[in-house]
């Protein structure tokens, strides 16, 4: 692996996502050795995952090289790897490429697509949890209507012109309305035969609004936004079956599409060797006190959406969202830095900075407390919100440009089949 060994205490951080970035931030000028290892050598913006799905942006906008970020700390390691095993006993972990102790580990892998036990759904439908499933929707979203373009089939063109989202909370929301946004800015202009009328949007939700977390007032404003750009949304409906042509729902109905994106839900994303009363397996996340030390594991810590830390507050944990994620990132920084001062460590209190959901071009929810708005004001809210957490000044820069570019003229400009799609027999 080549790590040098070295006299410093050595923290090893499973994950580059909001939570062990932040982290890393706060300890970095320590005295003390810290290994990274993740699956990608990137960190990524998952709130903006959608719109590399949907050819608003390249996912190099939303993308930032993990070493860069670390580039001037001297005991700073990368490693491109996936931790497979941990064993706290004698505090190793088990990766990919070979093996290392640790002093202390923090665990912030994220979480992953939950398709809470449905094969079908797992098999044939697209998840959008990273940049290369981002790729594949795009992909796929622009091959259908390009065979769509080709056939006089009726049937058939009616399928692939039909979207299919499930789930419709923030994700499925935005993902929905740039969908629409696709169909009344490019759709008519890029393809001539294809007339606006023959591509839907379909949003299923099982609650009996959209975006449940949010207040009802901003439910309330997104369905009519989402209406009025034309998203068929059906609450109350719950997937049972996709086998790659047909969705079958609990009310009988169907939808015959060739594009299925699956947004219902995430787990935590666990590793092997933190087990027992650790491990709540009905969310896959791991149990930690007030400081995000794993119950029952000294010096283990867990930071983020795989961080169970219940409260009056959060009887369930906090929501797995960017800021929770974030600021459990900053505040165990703090506290490693007390600890080695000798000081006692202080109890994480999460400060909800409110909620947010885009619908479209001028639309967009936003919660603050108890101060809800919508439309342009909520959208430029969102909009530097998300430009100010992306990582780099070059991601903000090309962010920004394309979001003007936008715009002004109606487009998304990264329409391209770079890799195109095929599915898994």
């Amino acid at each position: 692996m080549n790590i040098s060994d070295t006299q410093l205490p050595r923290i090893v951080v499973i994950g580059g996502g909001f939570a062990g970035i932040s982290f890393i931030k706060q300890i970095q000028k320590e005295a003390v050795q810290i290994v990274l290892f993740d699956r990608n050598n990137y960190h990524t913006f998952q709130p903006l995952l959608y719109q590399v799905s949907t050819a608003g942006l390249e996912p190099d906008s939303i993308s930032y090289p993990l070493r860069k970020i670390f580039r001037n700390n001297k005991n700073f390691h990368f490693r491109l790897a996936e931790v497979e095993h941990i064993n706290p006993s004698s505090k190793t972990i088990e990766t990919s490429i070979g093996s290392l102790t640790y002093d202390y580990l923090v665990i912030a892998s994220g979480s992953t697509t939950n398709f809470f036990g449905n094969k079908s759904i797992e098999e044939k439908s697209m998840p959008m949890k990273t940049v290369p499933h981002s790729l594949n929707i795009r992909s796929l979203m622009l091959q259908n209507i390009e065979e769509a373009d080709l056939t006089i089939d009726v049937d058939k063109r009616s399928r692939l012109l039909n979207f299919v989202i499930a789930g419709a909370g923030p994700t499925g929301v935005e993902l929905a309305g740039a969908l629409a946004e696709f169909k009344r800015g490019i759709l008519e202009n890029d393809y001539p035969n294809i007339s606006k009328d023959e591509m839907q949007v379909h949003l299923l939700e099982g609650a009996d609004r959209v975006l449940p977390p949010m207040s009802s007032k901003s439910s309330e404003k997104a369905l009519h936004f989402l209406k009025k750009l034309g998203v068929n949304v059906h609450l109350n409906t719950f997937v049972k079956e996709y086998d790659g042509q047909t969705v079958s729902t609990n009310s009988g109905e169907e939808f015959h599409t060739a594009t299925f994106i699956w947004a219902a839900g995430v787990t935590g994303a666990s590793i092997q060797g933190i087990n027992g009363e650790a491990l709540i397996e009905r969310a896959n996340r791991y149990n930690v006190n007030e400081f995000n030390e794993i119950e029952g594991y000294e010096g283990v810590y867990a930071l983020g959406d795989i961080a169970l830390m219940r409260n009056k507050r959060y009887p369930n944990g906090h929501p797995m969202v960017a800021q929770p994620a974030i600021q459990q990132g900053k505040n165990l920084g703090k506290n490693f830095k007390r600890m080695f001062k000798g000081k006692t460590m202080q109890a994480f209190k999460y400060f909800d900075k409110g909620s947010m959901a885009t619908i479209g071009r001028n639309k967009a929810v936003v919660d603050i407390k108890k101060l809800t708005f919508s439309g342009f004001i909520a959208w430029f809210i969102w909009m530097f919100v998300h430009l100010w957490f992306l990582v780099g000044f070059r991601n903000r820069m090309v962010t920004f440009f394309n979001w003007t570019y936008n715009y002004i003229n109606y487009d998304k400009a990264a329409r391209l089949i770079i890799r195109p799609f095929k599915r898994k027999d």
